[in-house]
């Protein structure tokens, strides 16, 4: 039995609850997955915390909280300071460079990436980092097919945005995989 427990965290505004709906959506309707996807916010609407717990699993899903993710991404140093003492032993830990410090002493493979500044620097659009970081799990975690995420992407967002998207997964992706070799 295959099943990714992960947690999506950051502050408002970064679209890690997007991102978790794209992926959720591209597991069930491209990927043929079963996926549960739930969110939680904090009391501001724009910097509070979110937090976004997702399963993909090839088999029924009776729970839909994630109480110990096998994959953390952590965009915030809040979320990291908050959210890396639960992460499952062994687990990915992935963080963004610019944002988050990793200094807890956590058994994960931590992986940290300029995603948000390589975004600056080769788009120039903040929008799509949260795309970029998605790429970046994917390049890492293999969860899904990155045709499936772009398939999800021509369905939710005018076409005008979609060669930027498509860069920035593609900039994601291409961090997650040298990250791993």
């Amino acid at each position: 039995m295959q099943r990714s427990r992960i947690v999506l965290s950051g502050s408002g505004g970064q679209g890690v609850i997007t991102a978790a709906i794209i992926l959720s959506e591209a597991a069930v309707i491209y990927e043929k997955m079963n996926a549960t996807q739930s969110q939680s916010y904090g009391a501001a609407a724009r910097g509070g915390s979110t937090r976004s717990d997702i399963i993909l699993s090839d088999s029924e899903i009776n729970f839909p909280k994630v109480i110990q993710p096998n994959i953390l991404v952590c965009l915030t140093q809040e979320s990291y300071d908050t959210y890396s003492p639960i992460i499952r032993p062994g687990g990915i830990l992935l963080v963004d460079s610019k944002y988050v410090v990793t200094k807890q002493k956590v058994d994960a493979r931590h992986i940290s990436l300029p995603m948000y500044t390589k975004v600056m620097e080769e788009i120039g659009k903040p929008i799509v980092f949260n795309i970029c970081m998605l790429g970046a799990l994917i390049g890492i975690s293999k969860l899904v097919k990155p045709e499936s995420i772009m398939k999800v992407l021509k369905i939710k967002i005018p076409k005008d945005f979609l060669a930027m998207n498509q860069k920035a997964l593609d900039l994601g992706l291409k961090m997650g995989a040298q990250s791993i070799n």
